[in-house]
């Protein structure tokens, strides 16, 4: 066979075979494929798509392009997470240690932040002292410790991966069902882990702009994931305003702990109730997917536990205490975590209610005080970034405050126009949006 004529295959709308697409990637990751001939072919699948069984042969291939973790020596079902990304989502940072907490080994790989969405590397580094990266056996041996490991991915897994995202970047071929799911799945693939668990955003705030689409994709993952044999579910999660109340890496460590320690309130301000229900409802079905659990409800009820008992936030600092990091809790949780200089507070303009607002806005302005990448390889700023004080559906006075920026002097005009051109105004009540918008098995 040859390149090209895999190529014409694809572009006439042909189903190409396994070893057609282990030929491919085999060839780009070796160098034989030229980056044009690796375009074209990411185009020819853009536009004529692919059938669930070439989407799970591409995953395959780029699951063996590289190494991946042995986590055959670590007792139990372990599991893993997945975003798809989204502004102030510290779910990880919670359900991590919350599932450990319930004795379900956790190996879990992440990645940073770039753009407007935030990562769980930077978040983790924002802790004095808190080391992400770490070799396989350093991994497999802190959870076969303590049940729980977060760390960067290395350069050894799934180069091809990284080699084809450069170039769908570059080539408007990223907005691709099957190219996306291969992504997502060959990493967690790679990683190891017998059960995985997805979190697929929806809303102007997330990747997925709408819940067909988010549907789409999360009905392509977890069909990679049981063809491949590992338990896989997906949990539809709304993403239009900000999940958390925090945006910005330490900010968002800060809320985190606090519902790790069954608090509402922390040194910033209030929780937001939906960052803690989505961690539950995912830290619940992950039970599921280990065996721990017989249902999601049952699921549920130990999660709950785990949290109310103080078992999750012991988990947590045995995570920071493991990886180097310097922890301080309770209130001395700020000398854990460094403080940006100054604050501007936003006030409401008129009386109403809060009818909506743009996560993507949000993000956007976090990153511009610094705590967001525009590429990868830019220094983020730990301390900034934003706390909302009001969400969808709060009733507000005139001048009352809304957001507050918390900056180092970067970026804060920007950030001003972009926080306040997020907000809508309703002069009537205005109902809480659904949260939850179903899951798919």
């Amino acid at each position: 066979m040859t390149i090209y004529e895999i190529i014409a295959k694809k572009r006439d709308g042909g189903e190409l075979t396994p070893a057609e697409i282990r030929f491919f990637i085999d060839g780009y990751v070796k160098g034989t494929v030229a980056d044009y001939q690796a375009a074209a072919w990411c185009m020819a699948v853009f536009c004529r798509g692919m059938t669930a069984g070439e989407t799970a042969a591409l995953t395959e291939a780029m699951v063996a392009s590289g190494e991946t973790l042995d986590l055959q020596g670590i007792a139990g079902t372990t599991v893993d997470k997945h975003s798809t990304g989204g502004v102030g989502d510290t779910t990880t940072l919670i359900v991590a240690p919350l599932v450990a907490a319930m004795g379900i080994p956790v190996a879990k790989l992440s990645g940073r932040g770039l753009g407007h969405t935030g990562g769980t590397l930077d978040k983790l580094e924002s802790i004095a002292g808190f080391d992400v990266q770490m070799d396989q056996a350093r991994f497999v041996a802190q959870v076969q410790a303590i049940g729980l490991a977060v760390a960067g991915q290395t350069a050894q897994l799934v180069p091809a991966d990284r080699l084809l995202y450069a170039l769908r970047d570059v080539t408007a071929t990223v907005e691709s069902v099957p190219l996306i799911a291969a992504s997502i799945m060959s990493k967690k693939l790679a990683a190891g882990c017998q059960a995985i668990m997805l979190d697929v955003k929806v809303g102007h705030g997330a990747f997925m702009k709408s819940q067909a689409e988010a549907e789409e994709l999360a009905r392509a993952m977890v069909a990679i994931g049981e063809k491949l044999g590992r338990r896989t579910m997906a949990l539809l999660t709304k993403m239009d305003q900000p999940l958390g109340n925090a945006v910005g890496n330490a900010l968002e460590v800060e809320e985190a702990v606090a519902i790790l320690e069954n608090r509402t309130l922390y040194g910033r301000g209030r929780v937001s109730p939906d960052l803690r229900e989505v961690s539950l409802a995912l830290a619940a079905r992950m039970a599921w997917l280990a065996g721990k659990a017989e249902t999601v409800a049952q699921g549920r009820m130990m999660a709950e536990e785990a949290l109310r008992s103080g078992a999750a936030l012991a988990k947590w600092a045995a995570l920071v205490e493991s990886q180097g990091g310097t922890w301080l809790g309770g209130e001395r949780l700020a000398e854990s975590l460094p403080q940006a200089q100054e604050n501007c507070r936003i006030g409401a303009p008129v009386d109403g209610w809060i009818g909506a607002i743009d996560g993507l806005a949000i993000g956007r302005a976090a990153a511009s005080l610094g705590a967001g990448r525009v590429k990868k390889g830019d220094p983020v700023d730990s301390a900034v970034g934003i706390v909302l004080h009001k969400r969808i559906g709060d009733p507000v006075g005139a001048g009352e405050c809304v957001v507050e920026l918390w900056h180092n002097g970067r970026g804060v005009t920007e950030a001003q126009a972009l926080v306040k051109g997020a907000y809508q105004w309703a002069t009537g009540p205005v109902a809480k949006p659904p949260l939850i918008l179903g899951e798919i098995r």
